[in-house]
């Protein structure tokens, strides 16, 4: 009971990195396709201008929503409108948080000067009104 007549095998020496060089591969496709999705928030369609600023980038902001069917968010969170100016007060932690209204082009103006009617009542005066530059004006 002695060895075979063929070569003995030892160990491999070297690693096979392949499939963990596929998985990551397969994993940072999926997040570069699902996070510009997680960060955009309530599908509204904003108005169109001009003149318009780039949102923020920062996490240090607060958007409020209204959608063309009249739902208001906080950022993904739905609040009704007489509870806006309490759950924002909440949110904004004495005015350190910036806040931006985005609003469909569909809404009724009055909603929209209720909207703002509690985002001020909330104790914030000054706060960013969020629109898309117009299609000739896009870089």
């Amino acid at each position: 009971m002695g060895a075979s007549g063929g070569k003995s095998r030892g160990f491999a020496a070297d690693i096979n990195i392949t499939p963990f060089v596929d998985v990551v591969l397969v994993l940072l496709i999926i997040f570069m396709v699902t996070a510009p999705m997680m960060t955009e928030g309530i599908d509204v369609r904003l108005p169109e201008t001009r003149t318009v600023d780039t949102l923020p980038t920062e996490g240090d902001h607060v958007i409020v929503s209204v959608t063309e069917a009249g739902g208001i968010y906080l950022d993904a969170d739905q609040v009704e409108l007489p509870s806006l100016a309490a759950a924002l007060q909440g949110r904004t932690n004495a005015g350190q948080r910036q806040v931006f209204l985005r609003a469909d082009r569909g809404v009724l103006h009055g909603l929209v000067v209720e909207v703002m009617g509690a985002i001020r009542e909330a104790g914030i005066e000054s706060f960013g009104v969020v629109a898309e530059r117009t299609a000739l004006e896009r870089p």
